[in-house]
């Protein structure tokens, strides 16, 4: 399935493809003060629909993974990195998407405060 997202002032908009039914709920430091629920999907799934420039990144501990934000709204869409072989990632914010009932997914925590 074509989902559409975007930061609350619609400067950062994207479509992902995929089955989405699992979210991942983060304890991380970032991801629990964000209340950012999270689906993974190949990068090749996800097009960025509005110019790179609308958005601000932040990286923190081993600096893998690219926290992206609205410069000007500051809502996180998505995060990017690479996993251990080399291949692209996006942890969409399903908070984010268009017609998404948080409630309806099923939420899986992760222990990110561990790695």
């Amino acid at each position: 399935m074509n989902y559409k997202g975007s930061c609350h002032c619609g400067r950062v908009a994207f479509e992902v493809e995929g089955d989405l039914a699992e979210v991942i709920d983060c304890n991380c430091s970032i991801c629990a003060r964000k209340g950012a629920l999270l689906w993974g999907v190949p990068g090749a799934q996800f097009r960025l629909l509005t110019p790179e420039d609308n958005l601000s990144t932040y990286r923190f501990n081993k600096e893998a993974i690219g926290h992206q934000f609205c410069a000007t709204c500051g809502i996180h869409p998505y995060a990017s990195g690479q996993d251990a072989n080399g291949d692209s990632f996006v942890m969409v914010n399903v908070r984010c998407l268009e017609g998404v009932d948080p409630a309806s997914l099923t939420v899986q925590p992760y222990d990110g405060r561990a790695v």
